[in-house]
């Protein structure tokens, strides 16, 4: 009865950490994709574009923060309870271990995308500032 309670909790916790990761996937998405497309534009305002991208970094990286936090802790947790275990040879520990992996998994794909996604930032930005860069050396050529 202990271990149908602790996969429950397990199926929940794994449910939410794959809706929020469908979540942030979709916002990442959308936001590279307009990015991608006010570079093509010839009419959009660079200044106020690498405004708003440097923002957008700086949630991204925040959360990518929080995220390595979140992940650190839950390794160090499962590693805790592991040596718990062995010391005590406690049964209840080797499903806290369980627990703490099955936690660990999705988090840890979850940050790598959040990393990931941050490193894309960073490169429509350096594209966004070449274009920015090029611009101003026209205007200056004229």
């Amino acid at each position: 009865l202990k271990c149908i309670g602790i996969c429950a909790i397990i199926y929940i916790i794994l449910n939410y950490c794959r809706a929020e990761l469908v979540i942030l996937r979709k916002y990442f998405t959308e936001i590279t994709k307009y990015f991608l497309e006010q570079l093509e534009n010839e009419n959009a305002d660079l200044y106020a574009l690498k405004e708003e991208m440097l923002l957008k970094i700086s949630f991204m990286q925040h959360e990518r923060f929080i995220h390595l936090i979140v992940t650190v802790l839950f390794a160090l947790l499962l590693f805790i309870s592991l040596i718990v275990f062995f010391v005590s040879e406690i049964i209840g520990f080797l499903a806290v271990t369980a627990l703490m992996l099955a936690l660990l998994i999705p988090y840890i794909a979850h940050y790598f995308f959040l990393e990931n996604g941050v490193q894309r930032l960073y490169g429509i930005y350096d594209i966004l500032n070449e274009k920015i860069t090029t611009a101003e050396r026209s205007r200056g050529e004229k």
